[in-house]
């Protein structure tokens, strides 16, 4: 290859970026669901590029939010330049998502798409935009049938983006956050059944916080309650497989251990088959552990 020639990997990903900016500029006035995760935030990047000012992030603060997760938000809206505001969001007090079934994500993006259309409406806007991608649409994902429902534009999916030209395109443009690891809500860290509360998700957010504090990047807490009497509360750890080994030095063992019982957790396990996205949703295809609650 010549010298200063790009590649064809690299011609593809342009020629998403200005497909994408075509669908954003035909739009011609979006609110983002802005989660603060990488295909939100070149969703924002692009949008704020196309759009200006006729461009906003909104980001549902409720307690799903992952700690920490707010400010980077914040942070990553403002070096963008972009617009950026929170909103509220209740999903908890609807009993059809805290009763946690497999429909769940549905319920919880209906409160966010009802949410974020109806601001747009009252301000103008033309579209309430999602960063879904092409990925996304191979998985169980009731949350889709909601924005769907609803009304949301897929921009990056229509634009054919995966994650890896997400995380090219969003290298190319300057986010900070390309590489950051996949993210979720804490709701989905509890099993399918197991009631969705304040206290549960306070629980595994605090854990997971403890455990990236200890440099730990991609970290999944499960939540599980054993049947008995007594209310016995068990940790089961996700981590990459290549981080594994690290929790057997000592001194980590024990602090994660103590942050584990900090949390309210009588048992702490790490799960040998290591970090996989959607692990939840294992049981419903009948591929993995039975889940216990």
């Amino acid at each position: 290859m010549e010298h200063g020639a790009s590649s064809p990997e690299q011609d593809e990903v342009s020629a998403k970026i200005e497909r994408l900016n075509a669908i954003l500029r035909r739009l011609g006035s979006v609110v983002v669901c802005f989660s603060g995760g990488i295909d939100s935030a070149l969703l924002l990047r692009a949008a704020h590029g196309v759009l200006g000012d006729q461009a906003l992030g909104l980001t549902a603060v409720s307690p799903s939010l992952p700690p920490g997760e707010r400010e980077e938000s914040a942070a990553v809206a403002r070096a963008i330049g972009a617009r950026h505001e929170f909103v509220e969001s209740h999903e908890i007090d609807d009993p059809s998502y805290a009763a946690n079934g497999p429909d769940r994500c549905f319920h919880c993006k209906t409160e966010l798409y009802s949410l974020t259309t109806a601001e747009a409406r009252r301000r103008g806007f033309a579209a309430v935009t999602s960063g879904i991608i092409v990925d996304d649409l191979g998985d169980y994902r009731p949350g889709i049938d909601a924005a769907r429902k609803n009304g949301v534009h897929f921009p990056l999916a229509e634009a054919g983006m995966t994650k890896s030209d997400v995380r090219a395109a969003a290298a190319r443009l300057g986010l900070s956050i390309w590489n950051k690891p996949a993210s979720a809500c804490l709701s989905s860290r509890i099993p399918y059944g197991t009631s969705v509360t304040r206290e549960r998700l306070a629980r595994v957010g605090g854990l997971e916080a403890d455990l990236k504090a200890l440099g730990f990047r991609q970290v999944r807490v499960r939540y599980h309650e054993l049947p008995g009497g007594t209310p016995s509360f068990l940790a089961r750890i996700e981590l990459p497989l290549d981080e594994l080994a690290r929790t057997l030095d000592p001194p980590t063992r024990q602090a994660i251990l103590d942050a584990g019982k900090r949390h309210g957790y009588h048992h702490v396990t790490l799960d040998l088959a290591g970090y996989r996205m959607g692990s939840a949703n294992e049981v419903l295809q009948g591929r993995s552990l039975k889940v216990l609650g």
